[in-house]
């Protein structure tokens, strides 16, 4: 047995779309003789931990949480943890323990998340358990989404309502490198199955930057509050939110301000390279000095895609011709299909989006413009940390 009292605090969701709070999440503490209370994190990650003990103790601190939910405002959800693990071992047509205290504390299921906290080991009894949740109005969440790509294919199989991305993978990934476009794809794919999508950990501005970046309906984290064992008022973060909401607008308005600028330098170089290309000039005679130094390369496909050239890269002022990817077709990738969509009308300049590129690892854009009457076209490829 553990010494101390289990007892429930609650973190609040900071809703995106207006700075209020929405709902909180049940966290477990144990409260001791002192008074003061220490999570209840490592008991549940310890396999030691006596599993009965353990399951009252869970039960008990939802007990003490639903019994708080009725002095929070009408609007506001409550996120429950249960562990798969324990509806396992439940017998076939069981009723569920977490549905019995909802009727027992005359709580609205339609007010209550039940956050499934892990996926290993997901069985067919999960499945009927969510179900039964969803018959009486409760909403779903998969938490740590992100964490195990093996958990996909048993996400899609419960079709939650929320998706909490795994707050390591977050956390790394708003830090920018390869794991900032995996959570984004991620966060992607949970939209277009009409998941919302929440963003917990969240403790810098940067990283509720990413977050929005990510498209999260709410944030959770210590930006604004740890675990209270009481409620904010609704509107206790709305200023601060407010603040960082309009940080985050105003760097994106930079961002654009700069493509704007980089899509007129552009427009200025192709006019300068058009005639180079059509004539076939050789790279030598190109003289562009210092005026672009995001620019990698520049080489010409057919309107289907095939490169025609070799990709004339600018390394230390002088011109180096690359032959390797002479008749490699690109239509296949994401970026091209906007040029060949976008770029019939010769006079219009198409500019990607930023993407990695496989070859050199590096984030690029690719700009075109079509040449020679319509059967040529110009690219080139732009160092994107560069601009």
């Amino acid at each position: 047995m553990i010494d101390g009292q289990p007892f429930a605090v609650f973190q609040p969701f900071v809703d995106t779309a207006t700075g209020l709070i929405a709902g909180v999440e049940a966290l477990a503490r144990i409260k001791g003789e002192d008074g003061r209370l220490c999570s209840a994190g490592p008991l549940f990650a310890d396999p030691k931990t006596n599993q009965s003990w353990l399951r009252r103790f869970d039960r008990e601190v939802r007990e003490r949480a639903l019994a708080c939910l009725h002095r929070a405002p009408d609007d506001w959800f409550l996120s429950l943890n249960i562990s798969p693990r324990w509806i396992s071992r439940l017998r076939p047509r069981q009723p569920l323990p977490s549905l019995k205290q909802l009727t027992r504390n005359a709580i609205d299921p339609g007010r209550v998340v039940f956050e499934i906290t892990e996926l290993s080991g997901t069985n067919q009894r999960l499945l009927e358990a969510v179900r039964q949740y969803r018959a009486a109005g409760a909403r779903i969440a998969v938490d740590d989404f992100g964490a195990g790509y093996s958990q996909l294919d048993r996400v899609l199989a419960l079709q939650p309502d929320i998706l909490k991305l795994d707050m390591r993978l977050f956390k790394d990934a708003a830090r920018g490198g390869p794991s900032c476009e995996v959570v984004k794809a991620l966060a992607q794919m949970a939209e277009k199955t009409g998941c919302w999508i929440i963003a917990e950990g969240v403790e810098t501005p940067d990283e509720l930057n990413f977050a929005l970046e990510c498209g999260a309906r709410y944030v959770q984290g210590f930006l604004f509050a740890a675990g209270q064992p009481g409620f904010f008022a609704t509107d206790a973060f709305v200023e601060h939110f407010a603040a960082l909401r309009d940080r985050y607008v105003r760097g994106k308005l930079r961002e654009r301000q700069r493509m704007i600028r980089l899509r007129q330098q552009l427009g200025e170089l192709m006019a300068r390279l058009r005639p180079w290309a059509e004539q076939q000039i050789p790279p030598e005679h190109l003289e562009l000095g210092e005026a672009y130094p995001w620019l990698l390369r520049i080489y010409q496909c057919d309107r289907s895609g095939t490169q025609l050239t070799p990709n004339f890269d600018w390394q230390a002022g002088t011109w180096r011709a690359d032959p390797s990817y002479l008749q490699h077709n690109w239509s296949w990738r994401p970026y091209f299909h906007q040029l060949l969509a976008e770029g019939l009308d010769e006079r219009r300049l198409t500019l990607s989006p930023t993407y990695r590129d496989a070859t050199t690892n590096q984030y690029c854009l690719t700009a075109g413009q079509f040449i020679a009457n319509g059967n040529r076209l110009l690219l080139l490829d732009i160092d994107a940390a560069a601009v």
